[in-house]
């Protein structure tokens, strides 16, 4: 991308604003009704607390008022983001008490349809004035549901799409389009030359209708949503798919439905509820969430969703830093199938949309279960104006079998522990596709993230005698392409302090010899990665390869250095596309299961903080040439974790998939003298139905 200016000064939006009182609650107050639908006025949000809270509602608002008194915007420019704009001194904010004063900030994404242009503003909260403004001449900011509502006349309007719809016998009243991002095919999508993206078309039979059962394929549609013009490719004319795929209740027990259940429902499932009487045991104070040892401050903004920050362990009589930030810093789905209606589908989700904007309202449903806890989150449209999302973070615990257990065989005394965990979620939906994130963290100071994978699809249709060549067929005439996931964390370090080490670990035979003579001793052998350029590695599973995080100049009680190890919860995913194809060459960030760089403010995400219609010139790549000889031993340590599924479509994925997941943990490795779940109480006989748990 180019910089065109980059201004400073002042530009004339000095607000004088009225402080709001305070709120007690830690929600927003919805005795005071909100405008619809989910927009959040002045002084219903509450107070801010700390440096790394989320932007509120009134913060949000303020921002927009700054930037239509600034003379750089124009009325009918689109916010497309406002998120915060974080301190960069990270050690101001761990020393933040509560009396101190707060330096608010945010980055407020614009874009000028009429000059093709974006820019980002960052806006001082705290004083009220516009303090910088760069302009970019060949950068696309996210796509907003703003932009493609407006389209969507825009398409049924024309007239080559009524033409393409006509030969196909197509009436447009039956037609539902549903958005895809636009990839990048060639230079015709150069993000300098147009702002686009490609929605799919189906046919929806009755308005409970599953429509991504009714692929309408052959077509490709391009929407360029700056000037509102559309581009429609006819490749091939594909007969629509004719069996429902429809899930709900009544759906499932029609014979036209893909699967058919002629019984519908189960009726043999018992009530499965779970009570904690006393509530349960973690304090949630503002964003600050509390729980046997550990201290987290969740995060959360319109970009990257949830964030954990600041993730602390009650240890040795204070709490020991863990991490300072993690967050998903992108998330890449490219698609296998190289037909022209479909070979351009690489999605980047965080990038393109955002996936706080994404995140599901948990209002109704049972996506959490227990003794819940909510925290809402707050987003803006394209006036700018704040959003509620109302409940998008859940909070709970759950049992999860077995901590330890060991039985004495002499005495045959048993000592058995339940392992429970907190529980940290957000659930997201990109179009067809939906994304639980889960946080754990547990009892042993295990930190785990796991990705949860549902939805339908995003499917072809294909003729008969025809199966297509790269996807699982799941219906008569439809099938879904094969495609990968893949999820980039990006995790600030402050293990024990700011100075942290990275070291490679893998497992290998000692040669057979004086030294093994049996032939069976092996070593773990580390190695530090000592610049930026180094740590660029893949997981190797015949080494056993893991990698640890360190502090070198905090030591353990058998005198190493503390650590924490990263251990993937599946098999490594790898990049199937072409390393030169289109795909390829914007997905960078997967060739290596982990990066490392030094921490720079500026550094979040790892395709770069405009890959919309990116050819893939940015991102953890970039940061990692430009800083490669940069030592990383004893630094503000930064990983960038690389993670995924490689999904070959079956018929049971069709029409909802069941829960896919993959992740990764962080666990102890030193930090701790011995097993920090030792202290954990044994469990109630009455509690485990029958006391069969504990017998002495």
């Amino acid at each position: 991308m180019t910089k065109l200016t980059e201004n400073n000064s002042d530009i004339g939006a000095t607000e004088q604003l009225a402080a709001h009182p305070p709120k007690l609650s830690t929600q927003i107050d919805e005795k005071k009704s909100l405008p619809a639908p989910n927009i959040v006025p002045d002084g219903v949000s509450p107070p801010i607390q700390h440096p790394l809270d989320p932007l509120n509602a009134d913060e949000i608002n303020l921002t927009t008022r700054l930037l239509l008194a600034s003379s750089k915007f124009q009325k009918y420019m689109r916010i497309i983001a406002i998120t915060p704009n974080e301190p960069d001194n990270k050690q101001s904010v761990v020393n933040y008490k509560s009396k101190d004063q707060l330096q608010r900030r945010a980055t407020a994404t614009v874009r000028d349809p009429k000059g093709r242009t974006t820019y980002e503003f960052v806006v001082d909260l705290t004083n009220k004035t516009v303090e910088k403004c760069t302009e970019f001449n060949n950068a696309q900011p996210g796509l907003t549901f703003d932009e493609m509502i407006e389209s969507d006349d825009l398409l049924r309007e024309n007239k080559d799409l009524l033409a393409a719809f006509a030969k196909r016998n197509i009436k447009m009243d039956d037609v539902v389009f549903y958005p895809f991002s636009s990839g990048y095919r060639d230079e015709t999508d150069l993000s300098s030359k147009r702002r686009i993206y490609r929605p799919y078309a189906a046919i929806r039979k009755h308005p409970e209708d599953n429509y991504y059962a009714h692929h309408i394929d052959g077509l490709v549609i391009t929407v360029d949503l700056d000037s509102f013009e559309v581009e429609v490719e006819d490749h091939a004319i594909i007969p629509i798919p004719p069996k429902s795929g429809n899930y709900d209740p009544e759906g499932i027990k029609s014979p036209d439905n893909v699967p058919y259940f002629p019984d519908g429902i189960r009726k043999d499932l018992k009530p499965f509820i779970i009570t904690q009487p006393e509530g349960p045991s973690f304090q949630i104070d503002g964003y600050q969430i509390s729980w046997q040892k550990w201290r987290i401050r969740v995060g959360f903004n319109v970009r990257e969703g949830l964030t954990m920050n600041m993730v602390e362990y009650f240890d040795q009589n204070r709490y020991r830093p863990i991490f300072y930030r993690a967050a998903i810093s992108e998330m890449w789905v490219p698609y296998g199938d190289g037909s022209p209606a479909h070979n351009f589908k690489n999605a980047f989700d965080v990038g393109e949309v955002g996936i706080g904007i994404l995140t599901n309202s948990l209002v109704l449903g049972c996506d959490c279960l227990g003794e819940i806890r909510y925290l809402d989150g707050i987003v803006n449209n394209n006036q700018g104006q704040a959003l509620l999302l109302k409940n998008a973070i859940c909070i709970h615990e759950e049992d999860v079998g077995l901590l330890w257990k060991h039985t004495e065989f002499v005495e045959q005394r048993v000592q058995c522990r339940r392992s429970r965990r907190l529980v940290i979620s957000s659930m997201i939906t990109v179009g067809n596709y939906e994304y639980g994130l889960y946080w754990y963290f547990y009892q042993d100071g295990t930190i785990q993230f796991e990705g949860k994978l549902s939805g339908s699809i995003a499917p072809g249709a294909y003729e008969t005698g025809k199966p297509p060549v790269s996807g699982g067929i799941v219906a008569e005439g439809l099938y879904g392409p094969h495609h990968q996931h893949f999820f980039n964390m990006r995790i600030d370090w402050m293990l024990d302090g700011m100075k942290n080490s990275l070291v490679e670990v893998n497992c290998e035979p000692i040669p057979k010899g004086p030294q093994n003579p049996a032939g069976n001793a092996w070593i773990a052998q580390e190695t530090i990665l000592k610049t930026v350029g180094e740590a660029r590695r893949l997981h190797d599973d015949k080494k056993g390869r893991c990698w640890k995080i360190i502090n070198s100049q905090s030591k353990n009680h058998v005198n190493q250095p503390v650590a924490y190890k990263i251990i993937p919860s599946g098999p490594p995913c790898y990049p199937l596309c072409d390393e030169d194809s289109c795909q390829g060459r914007r997905g960078v960030f997967a060739r290596n299961h982990i990066w490392a760089t030094q921490y720079h403010p500026e550094e979040l995400y790892a395709a770069g903080l405009f890959p919309n219609q990116s050819p893939g010139d940015d991102g953890i790549v970039a940061y990692s040439e430009k800083h490669k000889n940069e030592s990383l031993v004893d630094s503000d340590l930064v990983t960038w974790y690389t993670f995924g599924v490689t999904h070959i479509v079956r018929p049971e994925d069709w029409p909802i998939m069941p829960i896919e997941t993959c992740g990764f943990r962080l666990k102890p490795y030193g930090f701790f003298a011995g097993s920090p779940a030792l202290d954990v109480p044994p469990p109630v006989a009455k509690e485990c139905h029958g006391g069969t748990c504990l017998k002495h």
